[in-house]
């Protein structure tokens, strides 16, 4: 069984217990932790993700934000003059971009058919990284998740620190990481 396939497993043995109603939006995340390099060998299999958590009774619906920062900077009026002086983009990304990442994500999460049992898989969150930061985005998704958001994370978690692509500082989050070395019950 590849690495993939195991992550999977550990993934529904956790989203196949029962589910909490009352916790805080941040417990309401799952860090699904790999290394880096998966990040195409995961895309290519997530349908493994999906089938677990139909096979443990849930919904399942996904966003992928790969393309975010394109679609983000294609509809900005000055983006010629941003490419010119990139040091003039950073006040927009630190504020606006994260914002704008979060509401594509909360298009999904916001659908009337996403509900208290479904999960939504977050994809493309290495994407973000030199534009925003992964934790500014689930801070402001944190009050749209009504079920599960289950974010594919190519990096490292230990203890409760994350840290994206292994490269750049950590924050410490509250979500339930799914590592290859951890038990998958949480």
């Amino acid at each position: 069984m590849g690495r993939v396939e195991q992550l999977a497993e550990k993934y529904k043995q956790h989203i196949g217990l029962p589910w909490q109603q009352t916790v805080a939006g941040a417990q309401r995340v799952i860090m699904v932790v790999y290394e880096k390099e998966l990040e195409r060998t995961l895309l290519a299999r997530k349908d493994a993700f999906a089938m677990a958590t139909r096979e443990e009774g849930h919904e399942w619906f996904e966003v992928n934000i790969s393309d975010c920062f394109a679609r983000w900077i294609a509809s900005e009026d000055y983006r010629d003059a941003y490419f010119e002086s990139p040091e003039d983009l950073q006040l927009k990304l630190d504020v606006e971009f994260a914002e704008y990442v979060a509401a594509t994500i909360q298009a999904v999460l916001k659908r009337p058919d996403v509900t208290n049992t479904s999960v939504v898989g977050l994809f493309g969150v290495g994407s973000l990284f030199g534009f925003t930061r992964v934790s500014s985005v689930l801070k402001l998704l944190e009050p749209s998740i009504k079920g599960r958001l289950a974010v594919f994370f190519p990096g490292s978690h230990d203890q409760n620190n994350y840290r994206l692509l292994d490269a750049r500082d950590g924050w410490n989050y509250l979500a339930v990481p799914i590592t290859l070395h951890s038990t998958g019950g949480h």
